[in-house]
């Protein structure tokens, strides 16, 4: 892994454990099969052109398809939650493997701050990559204000 100005580079292929510490969140809407949970971390970006609620759905199902490429949890479970409860928000310890790197000059704007200049997308190491879509991947954005530990277990 080389660095870059004092930040790790990653590169396609590396495994990394990630993790982030839990922090308190609170169930803001349960809407068909997803929960909405106040974001505890970014901020919503007063100068974006997209109006962000400060809000991150889940989708309640633990069986769902998008389930498996969500990092984040909710503890309780979401299928557990109702509107207005209180939860705790985090990443528990995960093995992924990176499988695209997206980098944004000037950053990219999502209507939260701060604005992502680099995203990993990445895949639990035990998943195929083969049929890999979009929205089958998991985002890890670099300059998260989520406290999200990256750490290189293999190298590419």
């Amino acid at each position: 892994m080389k660095r870059e100005v004092g930040r790790p580079v990653y590169r396609v292929g590396d495994v990394l454990r990630v993790s982030c510490s839990p922090a308190s969140a609170r169930v803001a809407d349960v809407r068909g099969s997803y929960v909405s949970v106040e974001w505890p971390w970014e901020k919503i970006d007063p100068d974006s052109r997209f109006r962000w609620n400060g809000q991150v759905a889940f989708p309640a199902d633990p069986g769902s398809w998008e389930w498996s490429y969500t990092l984040f949890r909710t503890e309780p479970s979401p299928q557990y939650l109702n509107r207005g409860d209180s939860c705790s928000v985090s990443i528990p310890e995960t093995l992924v493997r990176v499988v695209d790197i997206r980098r944004h000059d000037p950053p990219l704007d999502l209507g939260r701050l701060p604005r992502p200049h680099t995203r990993l997308v990445v895949l639990p190491v035990d998943a195929s990559s083969d049929a890999l879509q979009e929205d089958e991947a998991a985002t890890i954005e670099i300059e998260s204000a989520a406290p999200i530990a990256i750490e290189l277990v293999e190298q590419a």
